[in-house]
């Protein structure tokens, strides 16, 4: 977290946060009934605000918990953010190493999917995909939300315009809500249909 931190947090989460690491999809399923009330909605892991807790299914892997911890920070220091963002974010960071002391993503199992969604054309504008609201974005997925938005995050990060894009979208949030305006501002781009384009044939040409 000290590399998130560095670039993008100034404050720590709001209260203390329990973490519950469970060996197996089984394992997941039946402490997360027991400890919590209901079965979890992914089989990956989640973070609960109200349950003050981190609950994941470690066997899927440690990237799980990278990108579940992104969220209490991103509470605690952009209270205003969009589903869209706080999941794209928190998904670049499921695959990172280090660069230079700061956290960097790295392409991930999420791409083979938006690739074949690029191929056949079935990618929403960014347009809409920023206008999502929570419930759209996590009830409405056409199947390319996450993916979309981690990899548009990934294209941020390898032009360094990330963490400008963070904070000019935290500092906007007020007059631009869904990040869009302050996104064509930090790419400097007027013509988001021809960034799309670009944006997809970089996309389609990435390796994992």
């Amino acid at each position: 977290m000290s590399r998130l931190k560095k670039d993008y947090f100034t404050r720590d989460p709001h209260h203390i946060i329990d973490i519950w690491l469970f060996r197996d999809e089984n394992s997941y399923e039946r402490n997360t009934i027991k400890l919590f009330g209901s079965s979890p909605n992914t089989p990956y892991g989640y973070y609960s605000s109200t349950d003050k807790a981190l609950v994941m299914n470690i066997s899927t892997g440690g990237g799980t918990l990278v990108h579940e911890i992104v969220h209490p920070f991103v509470e605690s220091n952009f209270e205003k953010c969009p589903a869209w963002f706080n999941e794209g974010f928190a998904s670049l960071y499921e695959q990172s190493r280090d660069k230079g002391g700061h956290i960097w993503g790295s392409t991930n199992w999420r791409l083979k999917g938006l690739q074949a969604a690029i191929a056949t054309g079935k990618v929403p504008p960014f347009k809409t995909l920023c206008s999502t609201t929570t419930r759209e974005f996590y009830n409405a997925d056409p199947g390319t939300n996450y993916s979309q938005a981690r990899y548009l995050c990934y294209y941020l990060q390898e032009r360094e315009l990330l963490v400008k894009y963070y904070h000019a979208f935290r500092r906007n949030a007020k007059s631009d809500p869904t990040g869009y305006k302050t996104l064509r501002s930090v790419l400097g781009v007027q013509d988001m249909d021809a960034f799309q384009q670009r944006w997809e044939s970089y996309t389609a040409d990435l390796r994992f």
